[in-house]
């Protein structure tokens, strides 16, 4: 049991770094044109590990888009909400709640702003 202790210890740690994927990122850079996250949808960008919502029109917000239940990317969005297809889990387009599905904690929010017709780091 000894050596399971550390593998457990590193699986969490990963999770936790997982959560943060703006981290690397400087406060003003440039995530996504707004012209590029529908009304009632989003945007999954997978290479900073984000997802983009547009809730209601104007209003954006961000996600980790590292699902919360076995750290799978999320792959969609639609007006049900960001959709991970590993193991069905839903999560709210304005909150990042879950809605269904196995996972039963939210995606760690991302502060963003609107710079011109950019969705920016805030």
């Amino acid at each position: 049991m000894g050596v399971a202790l550390p593998v457990l210890a590193a699986c969490g740690g990963e999770e936790e770094a997982a959560s943060d994927p703006a981290a690397d990122l400087p406060a003003g850079a440039s995530l996504t044109p707004t012209a590029d996250v529908p009304v009632g949808g989003g945007a999954i960008l997978s290479e900073e590990e984000v997802v983009v919502t547009q809730p209601t029109e104007g209003e954006f917000k961000a996600f980790s888009a590292v699902c919360t239940h076995q750290g799978c990317l999320v792959s969609q969005v639609s007006a049900d909400g960001i959709v991970c297809t590993c193991h069905g889990s839903v999560f709210a387009l304005d909150t990042g709640e879950p809605t269904d599905g196995p996972a039963t904690e939210a995606l760690a929010a991302v502060a963003v702003t609107v710079s011109g017709d950019e969705v920016t780091l805030a």
